[in-house]
């Protein structure tokens, strides 16, 4: 006799949605309440793979959900109250579909019957048209619903879908009537999975493949952040270990192949590439792979790549192309495997890669007692920082000092080269801790960034999470003075007391804060960091208001010619 079922019937929409993102890896959901959620979010509490994650506000949740997105290689997801919540959260969401972060914005909205009706209620713009904001949010998601009872579960399941074949967010507005609804449970047997490839089109892209790579005696391939969003690393490491094979990086995806590996090339960035034999074996290759790569202004060196991505064989998401013709439908984990089963077939020399510089240099000579510079700081961490890390780097002066370190074996290197939103970082931290809690995370943000984001470290601490931060205090937005008008009054921030912030945003947890303004104080603090994993170690280091770290003087060249341009 068969044992009856325990799976119920029915389900509430709540339920059934926080089951799907359960079944995608979303088991921590970032968000603030309100009143038009307060029904979906006890709904989703009954599900026990449900794991709720208050924010200190709705950009720091949509922060944080992008940064548990990036680390988890799975699905991110923040809820909010309708209104005055999405749309504080709208510019971290947008951030997500930059840089092709799958991240479900939920909105709790007022009940259907008040939407249509066309009510003048609080968080509306008192003109009767509730759908303002979804259609604001259809410009930053790759698929979008406001819910009915009718096909709540196939739009959910819709959006999902959609979400993780593009990676990209996706917008999901849920009134509170729908929200408690009961509807059809039995689709959530079936896990959601994007679609596999075509497989006529995979065949075609393979046999062209194999003509296009005919005769050659060594492969390079350029991988950019896309691979780390589909979790690809380790096809990349295996088409790595095939012999002729060469792989360089973009910024943003420094841990797709340690850096110590036989077959890395280092890090590329045009005509800002630190290595010249990198920047040559990339310019100069015929062919060129580009796999996930993104041609963005700050990722090619404001477009001074040196090869044309026309006539390299590119690999994206869904699409693959060679040499302008296009295969659709073939997955990029599909055409990696291609392009590694081709490469093995061709029994490719090995070409001696380029003299790849490793890390920033220790600065020889300098004295213990002397004040600290970009340099010396950047020099002590790369001398220190151990292995497994999940280092996170703002943007400005902390992304471009931490983009010349060479990561340590099973490290990776979170950070926002697109969208580059300051304060991104500290609540990304959150997400992505929570995403990975065996690696220890390692934040470098400046003073500027820190001050618009700070609060959600109180939220850090108090579910118990130890991370290093290193708050750089160079007295406001010295990447913005790299720039432009370096004395005018907008460079300039509040002073802050930042050791003392730990304590206020979480007075009943211990931490540790310490200020350096000498290579021997940030030895110490180091040393500090390294024997205390329990707490919070939170280091404020000083240095000079107008030193950078030498990308970013070339970066500064780079915009300032673009504007000339």
């Amino acid at each position: 006799m068969t044992a009856p079922s325990t799976t119920p019937a029915t389900v509430t929409v709540g339920q059934y949605l926080a089951t799907r993102l359960g079944q995608l890896g979303a088991t921590h959901v970032f968000g603030l309440p309100g009143d038009y959620n307060l029904s979906l979010l006890d709904e989703m509490l009954t599900v026990p793979t449900f794991h709720w994650v208050g924010s200190t506000n709705e950009l720091n949740a949509a922060y944080a959900a992008d940064g548990f997105a990036r680390i988890s290689r799975r699905i991110g997801a923040l809820v909010t109250t309708y209104g005055v919540g999405e749309l504080s959260a709208i510019n971290g969401v947008a951030g997500s579909f930059a840089e092709d972060v799958p991240v479900i914005q939920i909105t709790g909205a007022p009940r259907t019957a008040v939407a249509a009706a066309g009510a003048k209620v609080h968080h509306t713009l008192i003109d009767g048209d509730y759908g303002h904001f979804s259609r604001a949010y259809d410009e930053v998601t790759t698929a979008s619903a406001t819910l009915r009872r009718q096909n709540a579960g196939q739009e959910i399941d819709r959006v999902l879908v959609a979400a993780l074949e593009a990676s990209k967010p996706g917008y999901l507005s849920i009134p509170a009537d729908v929200a408690v609804a009961r509807i059809p449970a039995g689709s959530l047997a079936t896990p959601l999975r994007p679609r596999r490839s075509d497989p006529d089109s995979l065949a075609a892209f393979e046999a062209d493949l194999r003509v296009a790579l005919a005769g050659a005696t060594d492969l390079t391939v350029l991988a950019g952040p896309r691979v780390h969003r589909k979790n690809l690393e380790s096809s990349i490491r295996s088409l790595a270990e095939v012999s002729g094979v060469r792989i360089a990086s973009q910024a943003g995806s420094r841990a797709i192949i340690d850096e110590s590996h036989r077959s890395s090339l280092g890090m590329y960035n045009g005509a800002m590439t630190k290595t010249p034999g990198t920047r040559e074996a990339v310019d100069g290759a015929t062919p060129l792979v580009l796999a996930g790569v993104v041609m963005s202004d700050f990722l090619t060196g404001f477009f001074s790549h040196g090869f044309d991505p026309d006539d390299s064989i590119d690999l994206d998401f869904t699409t693959a192309r060679i040499r302008g013709a296009s295969y659709y439908g073939v997955t990029m984990a599909d055409s990696l495997a291609a392009v590694e089963r081709v490469a093995r077939e061709l029994a490719l020399e090995a070409a001696p890669n380029a003299e790849v510089v490793s890390g920033v240099p220790r600065v020889e000579g300098q004295d213990p007692l002397s004040p600290l510079s970009q340099d010396a700081f950047w020099a002590e961490i790369q001398a220190w920082l151990p292995r497994d890390t999940l280092a996170i780097a703002e943007a400005g002066t902390p992304f471009y000092g931490a983009l010349e370190l060479s990561m340590p074996d099973g490290s990776d290197l979170l950070g926002q080269p697109v969208w580059s939103s300051i304060g991104f970082t500290l609540p990304a931290m959150l997400g992505a801790a929570i995403a990975a809690p065996d690696k220890r995370a390692v934040l470098f943000i400046g003073d500027g960034s820190a001050q618009l984001t700070i609060q959600e470290l109180g939220t850090v601490l108090q579910r118990g999470l130890a991370p290093i931060v290193f708050l750089v205090n160079n007295e406001g937005y010295t990447v913005e003075r790299a720039i432009q008008s370096p004395d005018a009054p907008y460079q300039d921030i509040a002073t802050w007391n930042w050791t003392a912030i730990p304590a206020t945003l979480a007075p009943n947890v211990p931490s540790e804060t310490v200020t350096v303004r000498t290579v021997a104080e940030l030895r110490g603090a180091l040393a500090l960091a390294s024997s205390v994993t329990e707490r919070l170690v939170f280091v404020e280091v000083i240095v000079p208001r107008d030193d950078k770290p030498s990308l970013l003087v070339e970066l500064a060249r780079g915009l300032t010619a673009a504007d000339e341009a």
